[in-house]
Parts: structure tokens; sequence; C-alpha cells
């Protein structure tokens, strides 16, 4: 995997809002919000994208959803919240290293994009 700015982030090379951080993965506010809230959360191991997970990888995926739903509380989104995952580029992932977007405080449509 290339090196990225998720990963710059990670070794705090370059600055972030970081609003969670345990040993597996790391939460921070994007810096081109889509909603009120906005916030990336990624793996510190790095996955290229959800296409390229495996088996090996399904505890650390669960922890990243957890950490959703731990940010989710931590900022306040009590009446409910949207995660997505974009994965290639017809997809619309920009950054080749696995995040989820965790957003809040607006009403959502659907569908999506």
């Amino acid at each position: 995997m290339s090196d990225t700015i998720f990963s710059k982030i990670i070794r705090k090379e370059i600055p972030a809002d970081i609003v969670y951080e345990d040993d597996l993965t790391l939460a921070f506010r994007d810096v081109n919000p889509q909603a009120p809230v906005h916030i990336l959360i990624i793996p510190k191991q790095p996955i290229v994208s959800i296409a390229t997970a495996t088996d090996a990888d399904a505890n650390l995926l669960g922890e990243l959803l957890l950490t959703a739903k731990r940010v989710a509380t931590q900022q306040g989104l009590d009446e409910g919240y949207r995660i997505v995952i974009n994965t290639g580029e017809h997809g619309g992932q920009t950054v080749f290293h696995l995040h989820l977007h965790l957003l809040g405080k607006r009403m959502m449509t659907w569908p999506p994009g």
C-alpha cells in the first residue's frame, strides 16, 4: 500500500482534528464536511479498501464499526446518523486507505449520491 494522507495523519506528520483514538482506530473531522458532523474513521493498520480486506481483517473491521458507534454517541447523534464506505474509483473512493464516513446532525436523503 502506498503512503497516503491518512498514513501521515496516523503518524502525526500532518495535523487533523482528532476526536477519538485507540490502539486500532483513529477518528477525525473531515476537512470537506458534507454534514454538520462529518467524521472519518480509519484503521491504523492500512487496508486499501473494503474490497481488499481479507478474513484476517474481520476483527479490525468490527472495531471500525464499534468505533463509529462510540464516536456517534460522543458527538450526540441520538437522532440517527449514516455510515458510508466508498470503495474503488467508481464508488467515490479518493484516498486508498479504508475509511468510514460518519455523517450526522442533518436529515439524510435516499438514494444517496
